[in-house]
């Protein structure tokens, strides 16, 4: 591992929420063994279906080894759920009195916000809270909740994408208590913030905040129309925050290959003062570091779009849609959801990432879907790929969530991006439902193999087919718990 200076910094394993350090993380966290999806209804069915968050046993000994054990369905519809986070993470271990016990979801359509309560029976979440989108827009201004981090003080800050009325030109972050959750205000202070939001992570050792920014809410609730990213309805930027006083300092343009910036990380060891960020349509991913008292950013991976007949459009890009961190900084992962791979890159040497990894699973480029590659400037499909089957059942769609394992042997993913993107790009997922796949991982020297026996159909849910998104597991995950 190539983090962890110091070492362990708690005295023994497990003491308080989370963990004292990565490595103890690694070295002391159990085998996952449940899952809470966020499942969204299909675009036509939203006004008639709630949504859900789905517990998965993941559990290989368990009798219900890949089957939903639990819906919780939410009591509004249209809320479209996205992302989650935990009330507490690693950044409150060795706080005896705080347990992780409750789950945040914000809802990317609705702006409402619920809490579960994943405490007092883990296999079967159950409503605790929920904070409804007119306190939301009364008392922040903001819309489109996205990413809810927990912090070291207790509290609980969810990015937000743009204002209430989801035209973009403000973003910020919401604060929130952690015990009863009710709204402090805005965490964000000063004049000035971001024309678009999306995710953020933050860094105390070099009190810095970093978030990226997607678009304007009216714009992609409708579905993607490529004449809105020459109208300055999607952004290039990402933002370096004062994580002391609130304030912004500083924005780093990622240029046209920096287009719709997504999921940003930095290295999970608290030290490190650089980390990285995905652009979705650029399809690239962006080093960001600290420079001479500045933040600036440089592309590292680069993935040609492939030129195609059948397709909307002339060339598909790849569509980074999504990057993670192994716990021990030492492989990226991204999804790229229309060309439908999922790449391991070995981040040794944070600038320059060698792929080590790469697995095809589903996608656009399938040879039954009736579209044929015509130049491939990598020179790794010839033609099409062949479409994925496993237990028989042909999985639709792109890789999109991913979440890793804490000892980064096993790679969950599903493929749901945005329920409206969903139907644009792949009409017939929100048909057939999502499904969700598990990935073994070489640790050691890179590689990535399909596991055939695990399959998780959302296909099958009794209200009708869902869309799964986000995955998250019971005790903590790499895209969750931060260490100060």
């Amino acid at each position: 591992m190539n983090l962890l200076p110091g070492g362990v910094l708690g005295d023994k394993c497990g003491k308080g929420p989370g963990y004292a350090s990565p490595e103890e993380a690694i070295r002391c966290g159990s085998r996952e063994t449940l899952m809470y999806a966020m499942c969204i209804v299909p675009p036509s069915q939203r006004h008639i279906r709630h949504d859900c968050m789905a517990t998965v046993d993941i559990d290989p000994t368990s009798p219900t080894y890949c089957q939903v054990i639990s819906r919780w369905r939410a009591p509004y519809k249209g809320d479209e759920l996205h992302h989650s986070g935990w009330n507490v993470c690693s950044s409150c271990h060795g706080d005896s009195k705080k347990s992780r016990n409750r789950l945040i979801l914000p809802c990317f359509n609705s702006d409402r916000i619920y809490v579960l309560d994943t405490g007092t029976d883990p296999r079967s979440p159950q409503l605790f809270r929920v904070i409804e989108p007119t306190d939301v827009h009364k008392k922040t201004g903001l819309g489109a909740p996205h990413t809810s981090h927990c912090l070291g003080t207790g509290q609980v800050m969810i990015s937000c994408i743009a204002d209430a009325n989801g035209n973009g030109g403000k973003s910020g972050f919401i604060l929130l208590d952690g015990k009863d959750f009710d709204i402090i205000g805005n965490w964000e202070k000063g004049p000035v913030t971001p024309k678009f939001g999306y995710d953020f992570w933050y860094q105390p050792r070099h009190n810095v905040m970093m978030s990226s920014g997607f678009g304007a809410p009216n714009v992609w609730r409708s579905g993607f129309v490529a004449d809105h990213v020459d109208q300055g309805l999607y952004s290039s930027s990402i933002h370096v925050w004062d994580w002391t006083t609130h304030t912004l300092q500083q924005s780093i343009d990622l240029g046209t290959d920096g287009l719709i910036p997504l999921e940003i990380r930095f290295l999970h060891n608290p030290a490190a003062a650089e980390g990285f960020v995905g652009a979705a349509l650029g399809s690239c991913v962006f080093r960001f570091f600290k420079k001479s008292g500045e933040w600036a950013a440089e592309k590292v991976i680069d993935i040609p779009a492939k030129k195609v007949e059948g397709w909307t459009q002339a060339e598909m890009p790849s569509l980074v849609t999504f990057i993670l961190l192994s716990l021990d900084d030492r492989f990226l992962y991204i999804s790229n959801w229309l060309h439908g791979d999922i790449r391991q890159y070995d981040i040794t040497d944070t600038s320059n990432p060698k792929l080590v990894g790469q697995l095809f699973v589903g996608g656009n480029l399938c040879k039954d879907r009736n579209i044929k590659v015509l130049e491939d400037p990598e020179g790794m499909i010839a033609t099409h790929t062949e479409p994925l089957y496993v237990k028989g059942l042909r999985i639709e769609g792109g890789p999109q969530m991913l979440q890793l394992s804490l000892d980064g042997k096993r790679l969950y993913v599903c493929n749901s991006l945005l329920s409206v993107w969903d139907q644009q790009f792949y009409p017939e997922l929100p048909k057939k439902g999502s499904t969700m796949l598990q990935i073994d991982v070489n640790t050691e020297m890179g590689g990535l193999t399909l596991n055939p026996n695990f399959l998780v159909d959302f296909g099958d849910d009794p209200d009708g087919p869902m869309l799964a998104h986000e995955i998250r597991y019971d005790g903590g995950d790499c895209t969750s718990d931060i260490w100060l």
